[in-house]
């Protein structure tokens, strides 16, 4: 197939994209960001040079990975957050339409209100989005069930990969422990699902190739919260019983943008279809320590 891919200079494109080449797909790169010499420059939120480059491309699909997924610059500057995540998704869907491209739009959890405790399905109620960020991403997602129908809408969880790309949660934890940290600090009233990046681009092949459009929750099995994940990081590095780790609220780290309770995953719709090839969240972060630790 040939598949235009948005966002390519991205941590979720760094595993997607190799995904993508191994199973010999021809592929268009674009980002905003050319970071890479193969991406090609595109601005989403230009709807005239969206339609144009997608026209001339032809592609079989448009893999729209691109997103402004900073939450709290989304809460800042909210015209910004909705002309990327909302507007932007609003020119891919229109080229889709225009060309007859199949769309793959990658979405969050934070598209629920948060207030669920046990895992959210596809079928509950959205909206209530108590941060910005969750409210331009539902936007998207409306913008492409109002459209098309040729299409997938993926919901990922707490996302983890691309270590120099990310340098988020997991990296940031990681660098405290190699700098001799024998003490930690990790919110645990807040909750969700890990969600790694090689496990999701693997499953995504798997999911489109199955021509099974529709809405699907992607993310790795099992919950926790970020105290869970700081306690599994320090067993993982060989420290278990070496370094402290101490829950707090998260009223100890104020945000910009306010976070949900929840934002639990249950892939209920990839269960049914047979799709669901995730791992436990635990056993994929275990491997993705031992691959990266050593990195700076």
């Amino acid at each position: 197939m040939k598949i235009l891919i948005t966002g390519a200079a991205g941590m979720l494109a760094a595993e997607v994209i190799p995904a993508l080449l191994k199973a010999e797909h021809n592929l268009v790169q674009t980002d905003i960001n050319r970071r890479l010499p193969d991406i090609e420059a595109l601005d989403v939120s230009d709807a005239a040079t969206v339609l144009e480059r997608v026209l001339r491309a032809e592609p079989d699909y448009i893999f729209h990975l691109a997103a402004e997924t900073n939450v709290d610059l989304c809460e800042k500057e909210p015209d910004h957050a909705f002309k990327v995540n909302a507007e932007g998704t609003e020119n891919i869907v229109k080229a889709c339409k225009a060309s007859g491209a199949g769309l793959v739009y990658i979405s969050t959890g934070n598209v629920f209100n948060g207030e669920k405790k046990t895992p959210f399905i596809e079928s509950d109620v959205m909206g209530g989005c108590v941060n910005i960020y969750g409210r331009s991403k539902l936007r998207g997602e409306e913008a492409v069930v109002g459209v098309l129908t040729r299409y997938f809408i993926i919901r990922a969880g707490w996302m983890v990969g691309g270590w120099e790309l990310d340098k988020k949660f997991v990296y940031k934890i990681i660098q405290q422990l190699k700098n001799g940290k024998k003490e930690l600090i990790a919110v645990s009233d807040k909750v969700g699902t890990p969600t790694f990046t090689r496990d999701f681009a693997a499953n995504l092949i798997n999911v489109v190739s199955s021509k099974k459009y529709g809405l699907y929750h992607m993310a790795n099995k099992g919950t926790c919260s970020r105290y869970d994940m700081a306690v599994k990081i320090v067993e993982y590095m060989g420290l278990a019983g070496k370094v402290k780790v101490d829950p707090v609220d998260s009223s100890r780290f104020p945000l910009p943008a306010p976070r949900p309770y929840s934002e639990m995953l249950e892939n209920r719709n990839l269960e049914l279809m047979g799709l669901n090839n995730m791992p436990h969240w635990e056993e994929s972060l275990r491997i993705y320590i031992e691959e990266n630790r050593n990195k700076k």
